[in-house]
């Protein structure tokens, strides 16, 4: 199946705290539990993990890491197979946040339409986090 079949879910904010600051949000696993879900994430190419809801699981795998930059990781869950990428240019007041989750199906509307309202979700505990950790 090629990118043009496929849709993608892009949340862009920008955030008034450094990369270093929502990197940390990114990349610990007690912090990844505050704004996103329970995990056994590791900052470690190719490294395999988890995260756990109350509706289930996902199941993931690190695919690219740039150190304060950008961090890639698969998504599969619920017969979805996808990309999540996370990409933080610094601005003069923080951090351009950009989230890209890219693969779903044309058949997938309801996981589709759930992900828009989700990272939405997300990205506001996301900012919460930060700010309580600065």
């Amino acid at each position: 199946m090629s990118a043009a079949e496929t849709r993608t879910v892009i949340v862009e904010r920008e955030v008034p705290f450094a990369p270093e600051k929502i990197w940390r949000a990114l990349t610990q696993p007690h912090l990844i539990a505050e704004w996103l879900m329970q995990n056994d994430f590791a900052l470690e190419q190719d490294r395999a993990f988890t995260l756990r809801g109350e509706w289930g699981s996902v199941d993931c795998k690190v695919l690219a890491i740039a150190p304060n930059r950008s961090l890639a990781y698969s998504w599969g869950a619920m017969g979805l197979e996808s990309t999540v990428t996370w990409t933080l240019t610094p601005t003069a007041t923080g951090t351009h946040l950009r989230l890209e989750h890219a693969g779903f199906k044309p058949d997938q509307t309801q996981a589709y339409q759930g992900a828009k309202f989700g990272w939405q979700k997300f990205l506001a505990a996301l900012e919460q986090t930060v700010a309580r950790e600065i």
